[in-house]
Order: C-alpha cells, then sequence, then structure tokens
C-alpha cells in the first residue's frame, strides 16, 4: 500500500526464497502526525497492533524510528522510551509491543525475515530478545539503506527478494557496528554535524535553508559551515547536492523512472538544469549513464 506518507509491502514466499537461507516478508515506511491514530493505515490480519494487546509475530522485524519519539515493551522487556535514532527488533513468538508518542508522532522504517540462515544469526550472540533496543543515533547509512529496501520492493525487478536479502543483511551488520562502537562519543560537534549528515540524506529531494538547518542542531551557521567542511570536506550545500546526483545515479540504474521524473524527485527544478549538473558531476548525460548502467530495457527515456 502506498500513500503520501506511508508505504508497506507484505511478500509470498517461494521455495527459491527459502532455500535462498532468508528471505524478507515485509517492508515499509510509515510517517504517523502528532494527534494521529496508530496503525495509520491497515496492515494483514495477521499483523495488527494495539498498545493494549499487543501481538506475536512469527518472523524477526528490524524497526528503525528516524523522527519523534514513543514506547516500547515486550515479555522480555517492560515498557520503556524511545527516541528518534533507535532501532529495535522484534523476535519470532514474543509477545510485544509499541506506540508512537500522541504528541510528537513518529516516522519509522521495517523490514521483517525469517529463513535458516536468519535463524541462525539472530539466534546466536549478536542478537538478544532480552535486549532488542540500540541507540543508533542518526546514522545516515542506516537511512541510506531502509530506502534502498523500499526502492528495490517497489521495483519488483528480476530477482528483487534476493536483493532485499542482500540489503537486510547489510543492515545487520552496520547495526551491530554501530552498537558495539559508539561514534562521536566524546565530541559533540562531531554528533553535531553527525545529525547534520543524516538530516541531509533524509531531504536529498527538497532544496534546504542551510541556515535553517543548522538552526535546528542548533548551531550558529557560520560555525556549522566551517565545523561542517572539516568533517566532510565539504560546505553543507555540496554535499547535499552531490548527494542528490548520487541518488539521481542509483534511480537511473535501478528504476524505470523516466529522467523527468527522476529529477523531480531528487529536488531539481527543472530537468535541463538536472541534465546539466548531472553532466557536469559525471561527465556523461543521464540517458547516457542510464544506457550504459540499466540492466533492462533503457527504452524509456
Amino acid at each position: 500500500m502506498t500513500t503520501h506518507n506511508t508505504f508497506f509491502k507484505y511478500f509470498n514466499i517461494s521455495q527459491t526464497e527459502e532455500k535462498w537461507g532468508m528471505y524478507i516478508t515485509s517492508v515499509g515506511y510509515s510517517k504517523v502526525v502528532p494527534n494521529e491514530n496508530y496503525p495509520n493505515q491497515p496492515h494483514p490480519q495477521s499483523h495488527e497492533l494495539t498498545w493494549n494487546k499487543g501481538r506475536i509475530l512469527n518472523d524477526f522485524y528490524i524497526i528503525f524510528i528516524s523522527k519523534g519519539k514513543g514506547m516500547y515493551g515486550s515479555k522480555s522487556t517492560p515498557p520503556m522510551d524511545i527516541s528518534e535514532g533507535t532501532c529495535f527488533f522484534l523476535f519470532p513468538q514474543i509477545w510485544h509491543r509499541y506506540k508512537p508518542d500522541i504528541k510528537s508522532g513518529w516516522e519509522e522504517y521495517w523490514v521483517g525475515f525469517n529463513g535458516s540462515y536468519a535463524q541462525q544469526l539472530m539466534l546466536a550472540d549478536f542478537f538478544s530478545a532480552n535486549a532488542p533496543l540500540t541507540n543508533i543515533k542518526l546514522n545516515k547509512d542506516i537511512l541510506v539503506l531502509f530506502r534502498r529496501l523500499l526502492d528495490t520492493a517497489k521495483e519488483s525487478s528480476t530477482g528483487y527478494p534476493q536483493q532485499l536479502a542482500g540489503i537486510t543483511m547489510q543492515l545487520l551488520g552496520l547495526v551491530n557496528t554501530i552498537s558495539q562502537h559508539t561514534e562521536f562519543d566524546n565530541d559533540p560537534v562531531g554528533r553535531l554535524i553527525s545529525k547534520a549528515k543524516f538530516l541531509l540524506q533524509e531531504s536529498f529531494e527538497n532544496q534546504l535553508d542551510m541556515e535553517y538547518l543548522a538552526s535546528q542542531l542548533p548551531m550558529g551557521y557560520s560555525s556549522f559551515r566551517k565545523a561542517f567542511k572539516k568533517v566532510t570536506g565539504e560546505s553543507p550545500n555540496q554535499y547535499h547536492l552531490n548527494l542528490r546526483l548520487n541518488r539521481a545515479k542509483d534511480l537511473l540504474s535501478s528504476t524505470a523512472l523516466n529522467i523527468n521524473e527522476i529529477a523531480d524527485q531528487t529536488g531539481f527544478e527543472n530537468v535541463f538544469y538536472f541534465s546539466k549538473l548531472f553532466k557536469k558531476k559525471n561527465g556523461i548525460s543521464p540517458s547516457s549513464f542510464r544506457k550504459m548502467n540499466y540492466p533492462f530495457d533503457y527504452q524509456i527515456l
């Protein structure tokens, strides 16, 4: 199902996916605004969730809260607060419940998975049902992987179940790494720049006022620009532009969107300006890039 604030998809599992050892049962994104009922869209009966009743699922899930806050509880853990930057796991056959705060709402990404290899991995010592929450902070690489999951699910091109499984493995590896190595713990400025990079990654489809972004950290614009360039080697505007152009490359090589649609989805005012900047950065036009990199029929330009 797709709306302005929601996309989710549930998958039928074939013997091929089971033989692969890891298969994806669901992917999704939901934006829940303040004072909105949760969940804000109907899901299959097997996945219905209310705070009072909770639920039990048959698969593993990774859920990432990118904005807002709420609560989580399970058979293994008492109710606890969760905030933006929190990633938590759901385990099969373990009762759980969670919900956004009514005043703040939240934005959530999720992926459900299972399989013989998935069970072997999840039941080892890397992840625990007794400690299902990980504060990964606003890590831009986590966001990139979740969006790649959504793009792959939407496109549903040949071999996409195995692609989804591979991206989910990357997610698991990254979450495990972050939980063991907390970046910028003793560097407050570094934490602010890390948050800024996340916010820029989250907004690649829009033009951004960098002074407003700095005020959200909060940080003075001059200090923000200087610190950002020191950490990344680029100004905030150039960093954001490169994010949008790299996103365009991903869309050109992995989706059937036409170039006008890609220019629009990456926040460019018109296709001519987009094509000019794309060629300046990559040395070839968007249409030429697609012909070289799109694995199927490229007569969609």
